[in-house]
């Protein structure tokens, strides 16, 4: 098969499933995984689809929301990482918020077992994560909770954020960039995000390097509302150096 003639298909594989990733279109045409980055590269540049981490989207699917067992396989190793490098600024006997997102859900999962914390969730996994934990008081924020997140939102989540201060929450977000911001594809998902960020006297940011450059449906904030990003070695020293610039710390695990 010739490259236009992949890339041909490429994209009506994308138009038809809303995303393709890179391993199992190499896989698919018997090609390298280098192959396809050239072709996903070629399809881009050309305007029919938009490169994502792993993978491709069609052009015009700013909405597009992989669920969230197809989102805690991606960039596994470095939201380990990014995990533990965040246990660092958990404050000593203080209340925090954990949002929703999968790298959210490792920090819970890693929290060691003598911390003697208030955590604030909307996550049910997250909330699942730390049940049973010995030292936690867990306060369940209630509302309408989204199947593809399993997340909390609406007027119930909005009215419990509102009468919260916190000293830290651990953020996540679906995209972030210094010129478009945090984003995330669901309105209603950004609304809860936008509370949390205003609840804590603190933001710590809680992002792969795959998602910097990611532009979303609903933006829920800059980069200048974040104090720390913590992020992986995937952020070049440059885009780090960027972020600083602007205001916000940033840690590459």
């Amino acid at each position: 098969m010739y490259a236009p003639e992949r890339q041909q298909e490429i994209l009506r594989l994308a138009q038809e499933s809303g995303r393709v990733d890179v391993l199992s279109l190499a896989e698919e045409f018997q090609v390298t995984a280098e192959t396809v980055r050239r072709d996903l590269k070629a399809l881009d540049r050309a305007g029919l689809l938009r490169r994502v981490h792993g993978g491709a989207i069609p052009v015009g699917r700013l909405d597009f929301e992989p669920d969230l067992a197809e989102r805690d396989a991606v960039a596994a190793d470095e939201k380990d990482r990014i995990a533990q490098a965040a246990l660092a600024e958990l404050p000593a006997d203080g209340n925090v918020i954990i949002d929703a997102g999968t790298t959210t859900v490792r920090l819970a999962a890693a929290l060691p077992v003598d911390a003697a914390l208030t955590v604030v969730t909307h996550a049910l996994p997250v909330a699942a994560r730390l049940a049973d934990h010995p030292g936690i008081a867990l306060h369940l924020v209630g509302g309408r909770v989204r199947h593809r997140t399993r997340a909390a939102v609406d007027a119930w989540a909005l009215g419990a954020y509102a009468e919260i201060s916190a000293d830290v929450v651990f953020l996540a977000t679906n995209g972030f960039s210094p010129d478009s911001g945090l984003s995330t594809p669901d309105l209603a998902e950004a609304a809860v995000k936008r509370a949390v960020v205003k609840a804590a006297r603190r933001v710590v940011l809680l992002a792969d390097s795959g998602k910097f450059g990611q532009r979303h449906f609903a933006r829920f904030g800059d980069l200048t509302d974040v104090d720390l990003l913590i992020t992986d070695t995937g952020l070049s020293p440059d885009d780090a150096r960027s972020i600083e610039s602007r205001g916000t710390e940033v840690v590459r695990a």
